[in-house]
């Protein structure tokens, strides 16, 4: 048995722990803050808001994966009443459908769709301009960007494809993503785990073998020693919303003259908020040059056409900037495989949202971490597991 030592113990940090510990590695996970979740943390009640607004999309080997360890636990679906009250901001006003050209695209596999090529140019030659310029817009609930058509055509397609799709791919954890954290922590401590929070660590262990870092990618690049460790990520405006109740009010509004979603968390989950209150969240991309006046401005304007009367119906408000926080873009010219790679030599392995790993928002994570414990075994500094996939 070897060890492996974990720095982080987020989503990625916490599967990676798992994987492991279920290959026969001894396993300690150091996480700084004094409670386990990274950005997949759900706040304590009694609103119990995610560091924006988060869904966990099924199907491959990342809701597999979950799914035989037990570790999705209740899901939140959406009542079909309230899926047809989302609504499209379209040329100013909102509307109950969705434009045809944008549905049109929305069809198309992503590996129809070039990587050398912007989204914009490429979706404007298959449908036209204004069709290229709403599926773009629309694509931001999956990448959170201010200017999704400047990405790769295949970045942006495939992110439009799943966002799109019938039945719909995205699934919500009752009860927020904490929940799910908590159960990943108690399957790591029931594989032998030690986890230690509140326990920052400043230096790369050495001498105790491999090291995962799951950290931010910033935050990685400083403990590498590695100011060449970047990607690009979005930048976002969050705000958070408790209501009074009122029947009437939209499940979603996308914006799909400018990037922007705001969503009705209660919709599918009560517990969210208390007794007649209902918790809304909203991501609005902004651009680099934009403040967070500009991003809660926008979420306002959409607020005032989906949400009628929501200032008197405020009970509590709050607002923040998340910069680079939303997971890797591919501009064009890139794919995943570009990102920083995994491996990073001497036993030391990166994983995170940001990495060299294929799948949508905390895909990107899951996959990197069974990915990182995947090549310390073929390196031969960790024993081979009996069976990986299922423990």
């Amino acid at each position: 048995m070897r060890t492996l030592t974990i720095v982080g113990g987020g989503f990625a940090g916490l599967t990676a722990a798992i994987t492991a510990a279920e290959a026969g590695a001894r396993v300690t996970l150091y996480e700084a803050h004094r409670t386990l979740g990274g950005r997949a943390r759900t706040a304590d009640g009694p609103y119990r808001t995610n560091e924006g607004p988060h869904a966990l999309y099924n199907g491959g080997p990342h809701w597999t994966w979950l799914r035989q360890r037990g570790l999705l636990g209740p899901l939140a679906p959406l009542p079909p009443t309230e899926a047809l009250r989302i609504r499209f901001h379209r040329a100013g006003a909102l509307r109950r459908t969705p434009p045809l050209g944008l549905l049109r695209l929305a069809r198309r596999g992503a590996e129809r769709a070039p990587v050398d090529t912007d989204f914009r140019t490429w979706a404007t030659g298959l449908a036209g301009e204004r069709a290229a310029r709403e599926a773009a817009a629309y694509s931001a609930v999956a990448l959170f960007h201010h200017d999704p058509g400047s990405l790769s055509a295949r970045f942006v397609q495939e992110r439009l494809h799943r966002a799109a799709a019938l039945p719909p791919e995205a699934r919500y954890i009752r009860g927020g993503w904490q929940r799910l954290i908590d159960r990943m922590a108690a399957r790591a401590r029931e594989t032998g785990v030690r986890i230690e929070t509140s326990s920052r660590i400043d230096t790369l262990p050495t001498g105790g073998g491999p090291v995962v870092v799951a950290t931010a990618l910033p935050a990685a690049a400083r403990l590498l020693g590695d100011p060449a460790l970047t990607w690009d990520s979005g930048r976002t405006v969050l705000l958070d919303l408790a209501l009074r109740t009122r029947r009437g009010d939209a499940f979603a509004v996308s914006d799909l003259d400018a990037p922007g979603w705001i969503e009705r968390f209660t919709a599918q989950d009560r517990s969210l908020a208390p007794a007649g209150q209902q918790l809304v969240q909203a991501q609005l991309p902004i651009g680099p040059d934009a403040s967070k006046a500009d991003g809660v401005a926008h979420a306002e304007r959409l607020l005032d056409l989906g949400f009628p009367g929501w200032r008197d119906r405020t009970v509590w408000r709050r607002e923040a900037v998340s910069q680079g926080r939303t997971g890797a873009v591919d501009r064009p010219g890139t794919t995943w495989r570009d990102r920083p790679a995994i491996d990073r030599g001497d036993g030391v392995y990166l994983v995170g949202d940001q990495v060299a790993a294929p799948g949508v928002l905390s895909e990107v994570s899951f996959t990197s971490a069974v990915e990182a414990v995947s090549l310390a075994l073929r390196a031969g500094r960790l024993r081979e597991p009996l069976d990986l996939e299922r423990g």
